[in-house]
């Protein structure tokens, strides 16, 4: 019997999370569609978050749910919403079905937050994103607040390390969206994501959305040169610095410290 269910485990974030879980002894259960591979002695329950009817055996008897199975960057507005928000939804009725005094944890993103602020973004501050990711992720926090279960918000900053190639792509993938070399983005490394979950799983985060981001915030400038790129310079000053850069002030506060604290560090001991 697993104490835990995992959506999302075999994407960048799940899977390394799912391995640091399994390795420091937790039952996980995976709610995965059939085919996929997983790691030896991991239960996996056959199923998927958009087939309701699919959902009641995987629940049954855990303790705790870390929803991480989202959609972005596919270009498939429909389907972003869809397995961002009716997933969630569909996961949240059968918990209150089959699990309801389960844990629910969400991994939502700091993409939520509006550009424009004069200040790191805070939890508390409103929020009116408009592309389909962030928006989507947004409603599926409103969701769970209101859905009368246990639940803890976790958004995460980019995400990055152990070979995944994320950190790689930013300098290409910022470059083609105008963004200015000296504009600094909240990161954090897989383990880190890994840390956060397992604080929240012991309740230390019941009730509440935490931001979660290592301790100093990169320039594109600077992951460029990490990842041996040439970020474009630019003649124009740098606007709108606070976007995509969060504070990070509550997660410390219930007992978060990043392990991985830079991404210099990340560098120097070869975990990128």
């Amino acid at each position: 019997m697993s104490d835990i269910l995992v959506t999302g485990a075999t994407g960048l974030v799940g899977s390394r999370l799912l391995a640091r879980f399994h390795a420091d002894g937790h039952a996980c259960r995976v709610l995965v569609r059939p085919g996929r591979e997983l790691p030896p002695g991991v239960e996996v329950a056959e199923g998927d978050v958009l087939a309701p009817d699919t959902l009641g055996d995987a629940l049954a008897g855990v303790s705790t749910i870390i929803h991480l199975a989202a959609s972005f960057r596919d270009g498939n507005d429909e389907q972003t919403w869809a397995v961002n928000l009716t997933g969630t939804q569909n996961l949240i009725d059968a918990a209150r079905a089959h699990a309801p005094d389960a844990r629910f944890l969400m991994a939502s993103t700091s993409n939520v937050y509006d550009a424009g602020a004069d200040h790191p973004a805070r939890e508390d501050d409103a929020l009116h994103p408009v592309l389909a990711y962030p928006a989507s992720k947004a409603r599926a926090e409103e969701e769970l607040r209101a859905s009368g279960l246990t639940w803890s918000i976790l958004r995460l900053p980019f995400v990055y390390g152990e070979g995944d190639g994320h950190l790689e792509a930013a300098p290409r993938m910022m470059a083609r969206r105008g963004w200015h070399p000296a504009h600094r983005m909240s990161v954090a490394h897989h383990a880190d994501i890994a840390h956060a979950f397992a604080i929240a799983v012991t309740g230390a985060m019941d009730g509440l959305t935490v931001n979660i981001a290592d301790e100093a915030p990169p320039t594109l400038y600077e992951i460029a040169q990490i990842v041996g790129e040439t970020y474009p310079a630019s003649d124009e000053p740098l606007t709108d610095p606070w976007h995509l850069h969060v504070d990070a002030t509550l997660a410390r506060r219930l007992g978060f410290r990043p392990r991985v604290r830079t991404v210099y560090q990340a560098l120097a001991e070869n975990l990128l």
